[in-house]
C-alpha cells in the first residue's frame, strides 16, 4: 500500500499528520506531505486509510498493491 497527497486538493487542515504523523508531516507552510517514498509499513494500513478519509479536500490517495 502507498499514499500521495495532491498538493493541488491539499488546503493544509493537518488532519493527515496529526492522525499519522509516522506517515505524514507537514511543509513549511503547513501543508501536508507524505513522508519517504510514500509506502505504508505494516500495520500502519488503518492509519493511512483514516488519514484519507479524514480529509476533507479528498487530498489523499490511497493505492493498494496488487497481489
Amino acid at each position: 500500500m502507498k499514499v500521495q497527497i495532491s498538493s493541488e486538493r491539499c488546503q493544509g487542515h493537518g488532519r493527515c499528520y496529526d492522525l499519522a504523523p509516522d506517515l505524514f508531516g507537514d511543509d513549511d507552510e503547513g501543508y501536508g506531505q507524505v513522508l519517504g517514498d510514500g509506502t505504508v509499513p505494516p500495520g500502519q494500513e488503518r492509519q493511512a486509510r483514516l488519514s484519507a478519509s479524514n480529509c476533507p479536500e479528498r487530498a489523499i490517495d490511497v493505492l493498494e498493491e496488487e497481489t
